[in-house]
């Protein structure tokens, strides 16, 4: 079946109090893509954010981020009294200012917990019932701030640390209002992620999730299950992941995420996994799994190693885990983010589980690989992958072509077709991916509103300054969703 979605992470969406989030604007996101055609939403991770304020290092690989809740929705609920004005008011609309949004929206989530628990208090009970992560997630979250935010193998109270059962009980009594509100916020976030997943899904629009393969190392995943992962008696990492030296790092990549312990996890049965592939199965209608060639193989680096040039390749699960899944989680739909060095070992894995793969247009151009021998190349595409202009961790298509090289712009315009400039370039690789033989086709939303390099929502290896990038208040028009439509009838994707 071929379809199209575009991809648009909740916190860019426009709206009021400085960050986008599940209220109104994202179900008129949804209706927008209904117009233009398409059929998939894709989101980044929606874990708290961690480091960087990076969504690919939360503190829960189950959590919701609490900063995307509605607070609007809340207030039209009953559940919060807001005066106007009340809402965080940033200094440029088109960016996310983390720090004074983070304060402005506790504040106010603080006060629709204190105003609203006892009336959700049956609600809440079942949400604890149904989520057997949230308790121990929000004792993480609670004693975490009350040792000043410091990761949770430095917090001063070792038993704590080691969740001796005594400490436990005590620091569950001592912060019981804390860890009440905690739970209070993730019951809120997935019931508002909910009631937009059924708005979707009723108008035939499919939530497309990420889901990173590692857990930070900061997070209530590893302080709660340390069994599942590469930790010494401390709970300190033996070896972390990263990849190697290449032609863009000659360090290599020192991710610093603990490894798994795959041996005790196949012991287990892989319960860890299951339970969090469920989770992710109930949240999204498809879900890409980043870093896939990791099952396959990981690079392991040594704890502590200054950089990644001291790491090895070890054999993944493979192909067991993947058995365990179509046993366990029939109809599970995964995307598989191969993007990377793949060898032999990969290959075969991804031909055993059949996920699509992913092929980024952007990437077939340049570099000395055009044709034959780059598998990005739009050429040597086929139908069972998931096409992109480009991802979240590339520039945008127009801040690719105005800062390349004049050998990789002619090589894009001898196969897509000439193009004066950059806008016009951009459609032309817009309708490469549409028109291309893979069965799904996905934009990115800067790429449809030809947005350039300053849209860009990540660069890798680069602090600050990320994850910031708005959508402008009605830029998602009409007029757009009909070009859309129209590029989507051309390429048979309705």
């Amino acid at each position: 079946m071929r379809r199209s979605g575009l991809l648009l992470h909740i916190s860019s969406l426009p709206g009021a109090g400085g960050i986008g989030t599940l209220g109104k604007e994202a179900f008129a996101f949804a209706d927008f893509l209904v117009k233009s055609g398409m059929k998939i939403w894709q989101v980044l991770p929606m874990g708290p954010t961690g480091y960087g304020e990076s969504p690919y290092q939360s503190s829960s690989v189950f959590a919701g981020n609490p900063m995307l809740i509605s607070l609007e929705a809340l207030a039209e609920e009953g559940l919060l009294t807001l005066a106007p004005g009340e809402l965080y008011i940033p200094s440029q609309e088109g960016k996310v200012e983390f720090e004074g949004v983070r304060q402005n929206k506790e504040e106010l989530l603080l006060r629709a917990f204190h105003q609203s628990e006892g009336k959700l208090k049956r609600e809440l009970a079942d949400f604890i019932k149904e989520n057997d992560w949230v308790e121990d997630f929000a004792l993480f979250t609670a004693v975490k701030r009350s040792f000043g935010n410091n990761m949770w193998t430095k917090w001063p109270d070792k038993a704590i640390v080691l969740r001796e059962p005594e400490a436990v009980a005590k620091y569950r009594a001592d912060l019981d209002e804390q860890v009440r509100y905690h739970i209070f916020c993730q019951y809120i976030f997935f019931k508002q992620w909910f009631a937009l997943k059924k708005y979707c899904n009723d108008r035939d629009i499919e939530l497309f999730g990420d889901m990173p393969i590692y857990c930070a190392e900061d997070s209530s995943d590893t302080w709660t299950h340390p069994e599942v992962f590469q930790l010494n008696k401390d709970r300190i990492s033996t070896r972390v992941a990263g990849v190697p030296p290449d032609c863009f790092s000659e360090d290599g990549q020192l991710w610093g995420n603990p490894l798994y312990d795959w041996n005790s996890l196949y012991e287990d049965g892989y319960g860890w996994w299951i339970k969090r592939m469920r989770a992710m199965s109930k949240m999204y209608d498809l879900v890409r799994v980043d870093h896939f060639i990791g099952f396959a193989n990981y690079y392991s680096i040594p704890y502590g190693a200054p950089t990644a040039k001291t790491g090895e390749w070890v054999p993944g699960p493979g192909k067991r885990l993947f058995e365990t899944f179509r046993k366990e989680l029939p109809g599970l739909n995964i995307i598989a983010e191969d993007l990377g060095v793949q060898n032999e070992r990969v290959r075969r894995l991804l031909k055993f589980v059949g996920y699509p793969g992913m092929k980024v247009a952007t990437f077939g151009f340049g570099g000395g690989s055009d044709g034959d021998d780059n598998q990005h190349f739009p050429g040597n595409w086929t139908e069972n992958y998931v096409a992109y202009t480009g991802t979240h961790d590339n520039d945008t298509t127009i801040g690719w072509l105005n800062t390349m090289d004049e050998a990789t712009i002619q090589a894009a315009k001898d196969y897509l077709g000439d193009f004066k400039d950059a806008d016009e370039g951009v459609e032309l690789f817009m309708a490469c991916v549409l028109n291309s033989p893979c069965d799904t086709a996905m934009l990115p939303m800067q790429d449809v509103l030809h947005l350039g390099g300053e849209a860009r929502m990540n660069l890798p290896g680069c602090m600050g300054g990320n994850w910031v990038w708005r959508m402008q208040p009605g830029a998602a028009n009409d007029e757009v969703a009909a070009h859309l439509h129209e590029m989507n009838v051309k390429a048979k994707r309705l």
